[in-house]
């Protein structure tokens, strides 16, 4: 890998499943990388689909694994989620909030330099947050390892889509 590993950031609505997966195989990858969530509170599935586990993003990712060992252990570790945060508390101490929906666009310009904002959809459950970590990996492998991306970017996105049969977004900020 060059010198200087292309800086990524990772988002999903909670920073917990999609997002903190895809930062846990970047970072393991040499990436440098940083997850997000956007939603205006952390939600965790619960004991039916209509009674979430809410939390605030200042929760640590501890404390919400201990709430819900304390709610019902079993339930939690039979779905996943105790496994999940888990991994996430060994990642970063608790999910981080992205600073708005357009904060790139709206925040002053400091270096214009470029920052792709590629859009991946990817349903929110772990196997899928997990084939998506890997194919977010590979892709950031080939962006890395472009002579120039920027003239580059478009083919490598659609040979993607092709590949992963997923519809890829695309777009050009200045940061």
């Amino acid at each position: 890998m060059p010198s200087h590993p292309l800086r990524v950031a990772v988002v999903c609505s909670s920073n917990q499943n999609r997002s903190m997966e895809a930062h846990n195989i970047l970072s393991k990858r040499g990436f440098d990388v940083r997850s997000f969530g956007t939603g205006s509170h952390v939600k965790l599935p619960g004991p039916a689909p209509d009674k979430p586990n809410v939390y605030d993003f200042k929760t640590t990712y501890e404390q919400m694994y201990n709430d819900l060992v304390r709610k019902d252990k079993e339930l939690y570790t039979q779905n996943g989620i105790l496994h999940m945060l888990d991994r996430n508390r060994r990642i970063k101490s608790k999910p981080e909030l992205l600073e708005g929906e357009a904060y790139l666009n709206s925040r002053e310009q400091e270096t214009l330099q470029p920052v792709h904002v590629i859009n991946v959809d990817i349903q929110d459950n772990h196997e899928e947050a997990t084939l998506g970590a890997f194919l977010i990996c590979e892709l950031c492998q080939c962006i890395q390892h472009t002579d120039d991306m920027e003239n580059e970017i478009d083919e490598l996105l659609q040979e993607f889509e092709e590949k992963s049969n997923r519809p890829f977004l695309h777009t050009v900020c200045f940061y």
